[in-house]
């Protein structure tokens, strides 16, 4: 308690230099970085010009570090990109409740109320309902709210869990599965007409656009499945393409020792140091499918 009260003073009178950061008896707590930001704003220049606007592109860069810290399984780095991103938070909380729009306790007060009324078997007589068909009874389309700088491959994830949420969906992974096979069949045909053209430059035409649409069909009915199967696809791709650096990088390693020039190689070499790489990796790893790209 006596820590809350010194940040209300802290953040009135007292210089930064007084703030009682590591050494004290009393760690910091969410109110004095809450009292620091509004010093900042107060004193320094920089910290004082920043905008909801200009302070976009921070946000999403520290939400990707966040991001790179989690793969990296790195608990000291997690704490400081969270701390990161805890800043912008505290930017934007400070910047609006100065326009008189909201505080960081409305955003706390917000944050309860919401959490409570998503378990309404926890905090009231309610029964338990999955979310996406709790949020459906609100919004009169499924695309309301979802952001439109999602990365493409979540935005399908998202749209269609929440046309699961209203009961679009297939009942199992076999009508999913099914779709599937049903839309790389299109894609092949589309393709038997490329016949050589694959080869060279494309042609933005209307054949290079059933192509492109039947792709995106193809991909979508993928997400599907990722998601029927408890997948999200986006992780699963993050996973392969990580699995497929490194085996790759595996093949330059090999290549460079034996004197091997990778771009003259050819892909009877290639695919020989490949298994290679890939036969050392043995076949323990729950991520070690078959190559994720082959000619």
């Amino acid at each position: 308690m006596g820590n809350r009260k010194w940040a209300v003073k802290f953040s009135l009178t007292n210089p930064v230099s007084d703030f009682p950061f590591p050494g004290g008896a009393v760690k910091p707590s969410l109110e004095d970085t809450l009292a620091l930001m509004k010093d900042l704003r107060r004193r320094c220049e920089w910290d004082a010009a920043q905008t909801h606007e200009s302070l976009r592109p921070y946000l999403i860069e520290e939400a990707h570090e966040v991001d790179d810290a989690l793969l990296a399984a790195d608990d000291q780095r997690l704490r400081e990109e969270l701390g990161d991103l805890w800043l912008q938070i505290l930017f934007h909380a400070v910047i609006a409740e100065e326009r008189g729009a909201f505080t960081l306790h409305d955003i706390a007060e917000s944050f309860v109320t919401k959490m409570k009324a998503r378990h309404p078997h926890l905090y009231g007589d309610g029964v338990r309902e999955p979310w996406e068909r709790m949020k459906a009874k609100k919004r009169e389309s499924i695309v309301e709210g979802l952001p439109s700088g999602l990365p493409s491959l979540h935005r399908a994830y998202r749209l269609q869990d929440r046309a699961a949420g209203v009961g679009f969906d297939w009942p199992n992974t076999e009508g999913a599965s099914a779709k599937v096979r049903e839309e790389l069949d299109e894609v092949e045909q589309e393709l038997e007409h490329l016949g050589e053209s694959r080869e060279t430059a494309p042609k933005y035409d209307e054949r290079h656009d059933r192509i492109q649409d039947e792709i995106g069909d193809l991909l979508f009915a993928v997400v599907n499945l990722a998601r029927k199967a408890g997948v999200h696809p986006a992780l699963a791709l993050d996973r392969a393409n990580r699995k497929f650096e490194r085996r790759f990088q595996g093949i330059e390693k090999l290549a460079a020792e034996r004197g091997i020039s990778v771009p003259d190689a050819g892909l009877a070499v290639l695919d020989a140091l490949w298994d290679e790489v890939k036969g050392t990796e043995g076949g323990t790893e729950s991520d070690s499918p078959d190559r994720p790209l082959r000619p």
